[in-house]
């Protein structure tokens, strides 16, 4: 066994407390996180993320704070301008406002620890709120969610820059009044719900009995012009056929006049079509006529008045003397 001289233990003794030195000096710093360190009470810096040397038994670290978004959950009330109860549900998103070394500083000494810093942010948040709420009535709530977090916002952001933080967003995720003035607002939407449907379906009802009688005008302006119409072409075929049978009659009594044959036998013939015509077209069973020699002769000399009384000329009107 070789004994050690008084030098080499000295030099051991003095490599143990060096390498216990700085293994004592030694700090890590998490990902996400800045530690801040005081000696002797005051600020000396900001350790960043890593492994870091810190001067042993003298530099302390004060507090690690967290640089990551951060999230919290608030429940509050409020009161409208006419006295009805708010209740909201937020969610709120806040963060470290930056890793520069006066904000971590504000954000490790402005407050003495960090719930009561989440005590000031969330009073903070509600009193600004509050404050909103109170100008307004209970019916414009519900509409006004953008204007509340537009307000709240505004309000807070220069106090958190001072504090070292920066609101990133609120979410106003519930609002909801007393069943009482739930209860009234159901009963107004439903009201207001019914007086729409009933304006609806009269504006329905005038609109389909417009577009009806509109319709019914139309089928009768139709049916009077093709009635018009219809009436034309009857008269036009009516002046046809008179015309045809004026123009068969006269080229018939021209050829018996040159023959020197009696007209009556163009009667005659027209008296037994009319007959046949009636026995064919006629709805009665039974069709009752004169069929002998004397009934022949009146019926040849009644055809032969009608005609002369047809062709009698009746002298002008007297014209009234001057005066």
């Amino acid at each position: 066994m070789v004994a050690l001289g008084t030098g080499a233990v000295l030099a051991i003794v003095v490599g143990a407390i060096l390498l216990l030195v700085i293994l004592t000096g030694l700090r890590q710093v998490n990902q996400g996180t800045v530690a801040v360190t005081t000696v002797f009470g005051k600020y000396k810096r900001a350790l960043r993320p890593g492994l870091s040397v810190v001067t042993p038994f003298v530099e302390k670290i004060y507090r690690r704070i967290s640089v990551q978004n951060r999230a919290i959950e608030l429940q509050f009330q409020a009161i409208t301008q006419d006295q009805a109860n708010v209740y909201f549900t937020a969610m709120m998103v806040y963060s470290v406002l930056n890793e520069g070394e006066e904000t971590i500083k504000n954000v490790a000494f402005k407050f003495v620890t960090e719930k009561d810093f989440l005590t000031a942010l969330v009073r903070s948040v509600e009193g600004s709120t509050r404050g909103f709420v109170a100008t307004m009535r209970q019916a414009e709530i519900l509409g006004l969610r953008g204007e509340i977090v537009k307000e709240v916002k505004e309000n807070l952001d220069v106090t958190l820059e001072g504090w070292g933080y920066h609101l990133m967003d609120l979410q106003l995720n519930d609002i909801t009044f007393d069943q009482a003035i739930t209860t009234s607002m159901a009963q107004v939407v439903a009201s207001n719900n019914l007086k729409a449907a009933a304006t609806n379906e009269g504006d329905a009802l005038l609109i389909r009995k417009t577009k009806q009688a509109e319709a019914e005008g139309t089928a009768i302006r139709i049916a009077a012009e093709a009635e018009r119409t219809a009436s034309q072409l009857r008269g036009q075929g009516v002046a046809l056929f008179r015309e045809e049978v004026s123009r068969g009659l006269a080229q018939a009594a021209k050829e018996l006049e040159d023959n020197h044959a009696s007209s009556s036998l163009i009667l005659f013939s027209m008296w037994t079509e009319t007959i046949r015509h009636m026995a064919e077209n006629g709805k009665g069973n039974v069709l009752f006529l004169d069929g002998s020699p004397d009934g022949m002769d009146k019926q040849m000399k009644d055809l032969m008045a009608m005609q002369n009384l047809s062709t009698l000329q009746l002298p002008p009107p007297p014209v009234p003397p001057e005066p």
